[in-house]
């Protein structure tokens, strides 16, 4: 009985045409993944920054929630954020203390009828100067 020989490297290419495919199609999931839900943690942080902006804003203790809202539109307009309603921070205060509640989530579309969900969570306390 005589043995086969293969070639070096000739048994180990067997599958690795489908191996390249499961990798390729892993990391272009995780790219579209982080294509749809990467915009939404921007935004976020925008967000964020205008509102931790607004610490040591002249008058703020004075405000209304109707002109703090404002404020807050008129920031996040210039920072193009026009998607966001202000309606949905929770303003309180306390004294001189302005205390922003902020609970949203984003919604979008993978694909078909597979929707992501990314929901955020903050709280400020804000002073002015």
């Amino acid at each position: 009985m005589m043995k086969m020989t293969h070639p070096v490297g000739l048994k180990q290419q067997n599958g690795s045409g489908l191996t390249m495919l499961i990798v390729a199609l892993f990391f272009g999931s995780l790219l579209a993944l982080g294509l749809k839900i990467g915009p939404a943690y921007l935004d976020d942080y925008t967000i964020q920054e205008a509102l931790e902006g607004l610490d040591g804003t002249e008058g703020l203790s004075r405000m209304g929630p109707a002109e703090v809202r404002n404020l807050i539109n008129r920031r996040l307009s210039v920072n193009n954020l026009g998607g966001f309603d202000a309606k949905q921070i929770s303003i309180d205060k306390n004294g001189d203390l302005v205390i922003l509640k902020l609970d949203y989530e984003v919604r979008n579309n993978l694909f078909g009828n597979v929707d992501t969900v990314v929901r955020f969570q903050h709280e400020y306390e804000l002073r002015e100067q």
